[in-house]
């Protein structure tokens, strides 16, 4: 799958919104990626579920996890096409923890699968889960970088298409300086910044 596919599917679902953002990790973006709406239909998830699994054949892994809740649908649908089982960490009182009764016995292989990556922190973070619980995190991929690169996860990674959205501490975001309402992707009202 090429980078252009990827991003003219995004485009055709709304997915690729312009404004102003605060994204998860706190920084300020004029560019949001709304994965929900690129995979809400099965058939397109298990198109990019194939891509990113096809990136990883012959590496001998074991399982794929995912951050809930956005790497999800992505991590199922990568799963399903590696035919491998699937696992998830979550967040428990602001940390990535693996719960549900999810155990990993020692040394599995997994590949660690999100929707985007802009900093690699929620990625790190469920490295790091699964890494405590015994797990050997060999790889990770998303569907979009939107760092162009630039996120360091810790691991070999890759993505289906690199983009170079910038995004802004909010004390130094020139969308804010110019007066623009800042938007919290999935709410309906303007977030004060």
């Amino acid at each position: 799958m090429e980078k252009e596919q990827v991003l003219q599917h995004f485009r055709e679902t709304d997915a690729f919104l312009e404004g102003h953002f605060i994204l998860s990790s706190g920084l300020h973006s004029p560019g949001y990626l709304q994965c929900a709406l690129a995979l809400q239909y099965p058939a397109d998830a298990a198109r990019f579920g194939r891509a990113i699994a096809a990136r990883y054949v012959g590496l001998d892994v074991q399982a794929v996890a995912s951050p809930a809740i956005g790497g999800l649908v992505i991590g199922y649908a990568t799963t399903a096409a590696l035919n491998l089982r699937f696992i998830w960490t979550e967040r428990q009182n602001g940390e990535m923890t693996l719960r549900r009764g999810f155990t990993i016995p020692p040394g599995e292989r997994i590949l660690v699968v999100e929707d985007v990556i802009t900093t690699g922190g929620s990625t790190r973070e469920c490295i790091a889960a699964l890494e405590a619980a015994g797990g050997n995190v060999v790889a990770a991929a998303s569907i979009i970088d939107r760092s162009n690169g630039r996120a360091d996860v810790g691991v070999q990674r890759i993505a289906l298409a690199e983009l170079d959205i910038p995004v802004y501490e909010p004390d130094s975001c020139p969308l804010c300086a110019s007066g623009e309402p800042a938007i919290k992707p999935g709410s309906r009202t303007a977030a004060s910044s």
